[in-house]
């Protein structure tokens, strides 16, 4: 169960003068030894990027050979003041992350300490502006998505999970949450098997998979229409990356209050929880690595779907 981790962090960041340091705070509260954030300052604000660290008992970071999981909390802000009061739906992305290290470091303390690492980052901001977007306004963010990116995307992190609220499109309309294909150096793989089996599991129901296109998987910046942010991390990595949706039946817009249905957020964040058990283990695969091989000899490298291509 996740539930308590998940009201306890919604009732701090629903607050106009939470930050960066005061989830730090309370992350080492919760036994987080390895907690830090960092300020930036984009054009339309400032935001705190955090970053936590979860040692396993063969981790990486202890000189171990486990794999390290990533888990993003990707969005564009918590909160849009002035012109919303409140918590915004969009901020389930940071919600789901960092209630995700809080349970992790609880189990490790607790004799359940995971194989391997997880490092958990995604950024907090109260007052984050908004845009334009169809069917449903977006939220914006204070930074540009490529320090974002640059912020929330760690070497060390050989698979990542990146949770995005997914709720203003007609794409995927369910309630609780989806996951999307694998995406890796600019291609899109068919979805992970293990990861539908953990899915099927936690949430007691058949797995849902929404769809994306190659749009998706390319920078921001280029001008050229995005589901929203949630595949932004596959980016700036090799490492293949899986979107998290938090979803609803009807679209939501972003910059929404109201809209964060508590016990969705807990299911993702006991989702990512058992994906970082069996990961770090060796026990799940988020991609075939000899068929990836085999299709980059058919078809080269999509890396340049990594970048802003050409500008004319």
């Amino acid at each position: 169960m996740a539930l308590k981790q998940v009201m306890d962090l919604y009732e701090i960041m629903d607050d106009i003068s939470v930050n960066g340091q005061r989830i730090i705070e309370y992350a080492k509260t919760m036994g987080i030894e390895e907690a830090s954030y960092q300020s930036f300052q984009g054009d339309k604000g400032c935001t705190d990027f955090v970053r936590f660290l979860i040692p396993g008992k063969n981790g990486k970071s202890t000189g171990g050979k486990a794999p390290t999981l990533g888990i993003i909390g990707q969005l564009g802000g918590i909160g849009a003041r002035p012109e919303r009061k409140g918590f915004v739906s969009d901020g389930d992305g940071a919600l789901s992350a960092v209630a995700a290290a809080v349970k992790l470091s609880l189990m490790a303390q607790k004799g359940d300490a995971l194989e391997g690492d997880v490092i958990v980052t995604t950024h907090i901001c109260p007052t984050a502006p908004t845009r334009p977007h169809e069917p449903v306004a977006f939220m914006d963010s204070p930074v540009s998505m490529a320090d974002n990116v640059s912020a929330t995307v760690d070497p060390a992190m050989d698979a990542i999970l990146s949770i995005d609220t997914t709720k203003g499109n007609r794409i995927i309309n369910k309630r609780g949450f989806a996951i999307s294909p694998t995406v890796k150096d600019g291609y899109i793989l068919h979805v992970s098997e293990d990861l539908l089996g953990i899915m099927q599991i936690t949430t007691g129901e058949l797995p849902a998979v929404f769809a994306i296109t190659t749009q998706d998987i390319t920078p921001y910046g280029n001008g050229i229409y995005h589901l929203n942010s949630i595949l932004q991390p596959s980016v700036g990595t090799t490492a293949p990356t899986v979107g998290v949706a938090i979803t609803t039946v009807m679209p939501v817009p972003g910059c929404a209050t109201g809209a964060s249905h508590e016990v969705d957020v807990a299911e993702v964040v006991r989702f990512v929880v058992e994906v970082a058990k069996e990961y770090t283990q060796g026990k799940c695969s988020f991609y075939d690595k000899q068929e990836f091989i085999q299709i980059e000899q058919l078809y080269g490298s999509m890396k340049q779907l990594q970048t802003l291509g050409k500008q004319v």
